[in-house]
Parts: C-alpha cells; sequence; structure tokens
C-alpha cells in the first residue's frame, strides 16, 4: 500500500462548480465552440465560463483619447459576452461566470487557468479556412498544450447544430 500526498494549496473544486472554459471573440467558429461547451456542460453538469480578452489601446499620445479607446473596447466586450451568456445560459440553465480582461489573448487565457482551479477543460473553435485552425490554436497545441493544466477540446467551425446535438 503506497501513502499517497496530497499536493498543499487549494482545495478542488465540487464537482459542480467545475467549468468548461471558451474564449470569446469574433471568429465564426467560437459559436461552435460555445455550442459545444454548452451542451456538454448541460449534460455533465457542469458550468461554462466565458473569457473576452481585449488588446491594449495602440494610441497613447494623449490619454484621454487612449482612455476613451479603452472604455470603447470594454463596453464592446461586455455586449458581445452578454450575448454569447444568454446562449450559453439558455442551453444550460445557468449563469456563465464572465471574465473580461486586456491584454494579449493566449497570455490572458493561461492566467486565468492557472488562477481559476474550477476550470477543467478549455474549449476552442477551429476555424475552417486554408490558414489553418487559427492563431491561439497553433499557439496552445504546438507551443502550450505541455504546460497547461487542463485538456484542450477543438471543435471544428463547420459542424452544424444537428451534428454537436448528436455528438454532445
Amino acid at each position: 500500500m503506497t501513502d499517497a500526498k496530497q499536493p498543499t494549496g487549494a482545495a478542488p473544486p465540487d464537482d459542480d462548480q467545475l467549468t468548461f472554459l471558451c474564449v470569446v471573440d469574433r471568429s465564426e467558429e467560437m459559436s461552435r465552440a460555445v455550442r459545444f461547451a454548452s451542451l456538454r456542460a448541460r449534460n455533465a453538469n457542469r458550468r461554462v465560463a466565458l473569457l473576452y480578452v481585449t488588446e491594449p489601446a495602440e494610441f497613447q499620445h494623449w490619454m484621454a483619447i487612449g482612455e476613451r479607446m479603452r472604455e470603447e473596447a470594454r463596453e464592446e466586450a461586455e455586449e458581445m459576452v452578454q450575448a454569447v451568456a444568454s446562449v450559453v445560459q439558455r442551453i444550460t440553465g445557468k449563469i456563465p461566470p464572465v471574465y473580461i480582461r486586456e491584454g494579449k489573448v493566449a497570455e490572458e487565457l493561461i492566467k486565468l487557468i492557472d488562477e481559476e482551479q474550477n476550470i477543467a477543460l478549455l474549449v476552442l473553435g477551429a476555424a475552417t479556412g486554408n490558414e489553418g485552425p487559427g492563431p491561439l490554436i497553433e499557439l496552445l497545441v504546438e507551443k502550450q498544450a505541455g504546460q497547461l493544466r487542463v485538456p484542450i477540446t477543438i471543435v471544428p467551425g463547420n459542424l452544424t447544430d444537428a451534428q454537436l446535438d448528436a455528438i454532445c
């Protein structure tokens, strides 16, 4: 009989609080990832969380203009996340936690996963064009996958609602 030691730090989250994380952006494939995560969360009694990352304002010559650009980006983020959150709530019956951050998407995503121990799965949508699955997927799969503490599910962006319903 071996004596397994529990890791120190925060206690693991309750099973009903385990969360599937989706990145909200303007890509077409994002809706596929959100639908997949929502259906899976509903069927597994989990939650879906949403992350939207705004890029830092480039225009810094006048502080007031830079601040206004930041405010507009935040307002746009809140509107978009609210629309996506309503879809998640309709499918899962649960209000999703929402994270809006400023910075580089990959960096903020990794920080959030490290900070929020209830995040159990990252769900991303893959682009359908010839350019590849998308820069975030390429970065995470090629360079960061072995360093993340959660698995990544990549949802093909060309799946229909009926196909997603059938596999979830």
